[in-house]
């Protein structure tokens, strides 16, 4: 049997908070953040039961923390892929901790710009083109008005 090892995660969910940017001493940006994930649940008439969140730390590096941090605010859809990573510490009284996270390799938009008004308010000035403009081609475009030559 082939020896398998798989650690890979997909979470869709709301921030629950404003990612904060931080760099590291080496210069390295990082952001944490808490994601809030809807738990599936089937809902009987006899008992309907409330929708229950998981609560999930996640980690981001380099491009990745820059992009999260200035595209997303709390409330935020967000979609990530990354790897679950646990580690342990001990802390000033001596006691041995443990943590458990998803380091972020992936994130993308969720919401349509209309739906998310918190990204455009996170551009912060920076040039946001207008999907699907092509600069300059109200100028090249060319009306063809006689359909005569048209092999169809």
């Amino acid at each position: 049997m082939a020896n398998l090892n798989l650690n890979k995660v997909i979470l869709c969910g709301r921030l629950t908070g404003n990612p904060e940017l931080k760099t590291t001493q080496s210069g390295i940006s990082v952001v944490s953040f808490t994601l809030a994930v809807n738990r599936r649940y089937r809902s009987s008439e006899a008992n309907a039961q409330q929708p229950q969140a998981d609560f999930i730390n996640l980690v981001a590096w380099r491009q990745t923390a820059e992009f999260i941090a200035r595209y997303f605010r709390k409330g935020s859809a967000l979609c990530v892929t990354g790897s679950i990573q646990t580690r342990r510490w001990t802390d000033q009284q001596g006691q041995t901790r443990y943590a458990t996270e998803v380091i972020v390799d992936e994130a993308m938009f969720v919401d349509s710009r209309s739906e998310s008004g918190s990204r455009d308010s996170a551009i912060d000035g920076g040039y946001a083109p207008e999907p699907f403009a092509t600069p300059g081609a109200a100028e090249s475009f060319n009306v063809v008005d006689n359909n005569d030559d048209l092999p169809f």
